[in-house]
């Protein structure tokens, strides 16, 4: 069942189930009441989200000035979100926004969508006081401050960047699907390209459990 990424058994006795439900990894568990498997969704929701970055991979061949024949012709047929989302990104940082318009717009959309008034409020008055990066990871679906949140990351960059003399390494577990590794294993040297931002961390080990969540 290659579709299915969680199986939940719900039941009323947990401990004639638990022996059978261990021999297949999908199952996530068993349970005899409605709230922890809403919990484990929870979880489970996130990990799919962490793992649907979709992402291009370009071979470092195909990258050398002069690529003709077939390389030129895989790198037309390269999935076009990698040239959309460039194009956004440039469009975007040549908009000067008007946070206050910006705002009034998001207000007006979330009063559509019948977001509570409290909700609403508390970003109209802590939006300022709140930097873009903390916006981004608090609500990501926040479009119109993408333009200065580039900002302050590349203000960051530049700032920070004097500190570290030498490379560092930062871990990531990521998903992917057997197709995707092979094609990220081809491109060893080349370009990987994704139109998100990561979340990593300088400790490995953190990751390590996140790494067998992948299929």
């Amino acid at each position: 069942m290659p579709k299915v990424d969680a199986i939940y058994i719900f039941c009323g006795n947990k401990a004639r189930h638990e022996p059978w439900a261990k021999d297949w990894p999908k199952i996530r568990g068993v349970f005899t009441s409605i709230k922890p498997i809403c919990e484990s969704l929870k979880k489970v929701a996130r990990e799919c989200d962490h793992d649907s970055i979709p992402m291009s991979f370009v071979p470092k061949r195909m990258m050398t000035e002069g690529a003709t024949g077939s390389d030129q012709k895989n790198l037309d047929q390269l999935p076009p979100s990698y040239m959309y989302s460039v194009i956004f990104k440039d469009i975007v940082l040549e908009i000067n926004d008007d946070d206050a318009k910006s705002i009034k717009a998001l207000e007006i959309y979330c009063k559509k969508k019948e977001i509570p008034d409290e909700e609403i409020n508390d970003l109209k008055r802590k939006y300022h006081q709140k930097s873009p990066v903390w916006w981004y990871t608090a609500m990501s679906k926040l479009g119109f401050f993408i333009r200065s949140l580039h900002l302050q990351l590349k203000q960051l960059h530049q700032q920070q960047s004097a500190n570290f003399r030498k490379p560092f390494t930062v871990y990531r577990g990521q998903g992917m699907t057997k197709e995707d590794f092979q094609n990220l294993l081809d491109s060893k040297g080349g370009l990987l390209s994704f139109n998100n931002f990561l979340s990593t961390s300088k400790k490995s080990f953190i990751n390590h459990a996140t790494f067998l969540t992948a299929y």
